[in-house]
């Protein structure tokens, strides 16, 4: 067994290393979520990560995002691509450093973990005729959403939740912020991430309320 394979051995049963050699996965926001599902892909072996952000962390991201020290000052994908390197040198981590625009190239998987409902709109407006996998990443506090989409019946329901700004909750994903609140949201979007690779229908809406602890999932229907 190789160092390749070695690496890889305890996943094997749940992420679909074919599969996964095919992914090109573009991570749209490098902040509290963002930078987990970044790290999480390259834990898991996705061989192309795109990462895009216009912003520079800051000393409150060591504490909300998980950003180092030392990288104070640095832009937020370029700081997430020095991660990468650190767990798999052999990932290939290209970085945006800017807002999303509609002409950039995308992968066939798409993380977006953006703060406001009017830049989430339209990304995906742009986009959605292009991607095969689609979540996006919710966080207010203890308050998390996550909805993926993967088919028609999906798409037809994320559309639903694109809410004008006005009817938006009070407060975007930086205003009320955990590393741990973080974490989860990432981890329950790279879950349906490999429910994908693997052909297991993904679930359209998930949200947990760690305070009162509830876990609902909604489907798409």
């Amino acid at each position: 067994m190789n160092a390749a394979q070695n690496r890889f051995e305890r996943q094997s049963q749940l992420v679909p290393m074919n599969r996964l050699a095919d992914v090109t996965a573009t991570v749209i926001g490098v902040g509290a979520i963002g930078r987990q599902v970044a790290l999480q892909l390259a834990s898991i072996g996705t061989p192309r990560i795109q990462l895009i952000d216009f912003d520079r962390v800051d000393l409150s991201n060591t504490t909300t995002q998980g950003y180092r020290k030392h990288e104070v000052g640095w832009t937020k994908p370029f700081a997430a691509s020095q991660a990468i390197n650190e767990i798999d040198p052999t990932i290939e981590a290209t970085r945006l450093e800017d807002r999303f625009r509609p002409r950039q190239e995308i992968g066939n998987a798409v993380f977006c973990c953006v703060d406001s409902i009017v830049a989430r709109t339209a990304i995906w407006r742009s986009i959605r005729s292009r991607v095969g996998f689609w979540t996006d990443g919710r966080m207010l506090g203890e308050v998390l959403r996550v909805l993926s989409v993967t088919d028609s019946d999906a798409e037809a329901h994320y559309a639903s939740t694109l809410f004008a700004t006005s009817e938006a909750q009070q407060g975007t994903c930086t205003s009320r912020s955990t590393i741990y609140a973080a974490s989860i949201a990432a981890g329950i979007m790279i879950h349906q991430f490999t429910r994908w690779l693997r052909d297991i229908p993904t679930d359209a809406d998930t949200s947990v309320n760690l305070l009162s602890g509830e876990w609902t999932v909604h489907d798409a229907s």
